[in-house]
């Protein structure tokens, strides 16, 4: 649990530096770690929670929320995400799916990355219905796997050029934390067992500290694009260490301190 809280501490600095909650790589841990698979979702969309509460508050502060952008994806993502996480799956397809998703991702923040800035482009006006739907993807398969969405509606919103910068990130946290939200109460359908899932709570001093210093580094420190940059490298890494589990070979015998070294 120690090792495992060190890595919960490092994904949450990281996430949070760039508006994310870090739900993704706290599953794949969570998975590399042997954890009892029922509660791994639940587990990731807490950390998820207390991660980007924070961010959510700083950005509404700062006047940068654009209920404009986010509302329509909202509309889409609320109930997906219910649906989706109330729906029971093997552990097979879920670690599939979670590759998949954190493949994905890393090469979005990569695109992300190259973002613009407030006075350097035209904002586009993105049909409802196109809104609504993007919405209703990301959600469902969010709460299919236990995650808040956001790492993929925030790259998504920048490549279409939904919004200004600080109004993507604003949405982006918002629309994580609202959708983890609705990802626990789906995830209550399935009788979670709360005397289990307390006994993790070391997992979420980490991410608690983690997202206080991850809003410093952010704030302070270094840039938005190196951090992007770092998150990204981290969520590719942590796919292809989900891919290594995948394959049907002699990776099996091998223990964690040597595949994370492959």
């Amino acid at each position: 649990m120690i090792i495992l809280s060190i890595f919960f501490l490092i994904t949450s600095i990281l996430y949070s530096s760039v508006g994310f909650g870090g739900g993704s790589t706290y599953l794949a841990l969570m998975l590399i770690w042997e954890m009892p698979f029922y509660i791994i979702p639940i587990l990731a969309l807490f950390c998820n929670i207390i991660v980007v509460s924070g961010n959510s508050i700083n950005y509404i502060r700062s006047g940068n929320l654009n209920l404009n952008l986010l509302v329509p994806y909202l509309v889409g993502s609320i109930p997906f995400a219910f649906f989706g996480a109330s729906i029971s799956i093997s552990k097979e397809l879920f670690e599939i799916i979670l590759f998949i998703i954190l493949f994905i991702a890393g090469i979005l923040l990569l695109i992300k990355n190259k973002s613009y800035s407030d006075d350097e482009i035209k904002i586009n006006s993105v049909p409802k219905a196109i809104s609504i739907f993007i919405g209703s993807v990301i959600g469902f398969f969010s709460g299919i796997v236990g995650i808040g969405g956001g790492i993929f509606l925030s790259p998504i919103l920048f490549l279409m050029k939904a919004g200004y910068p600080r109004h993507i990130a604003t949405a982006a946290s918002l629309f994580i934390l609202i959708n983890s939200i609705f990802g626990i109460a789906g995830q209550l359908t399935k009788n979670i067992v709360f005397e289990e899932f307390l006994n993790y709570w070391p997992l979420f001093v980490c991410v608690l500290v983690g997202g206080q210093i991850g809003n410093l580094l952010n704030i302070k420190l270094l840039s938005n694009k190196t951090l992007t940059i770092i998150t990204s490298m981290l969520v590719i890494f942590v796919s292809i260490r989900m891919g290594i589990r995948l394959i049907p070979v002699s990776y099996t015998h091998l223990t964690l301190p040597t595949i994370l070294l492959v």
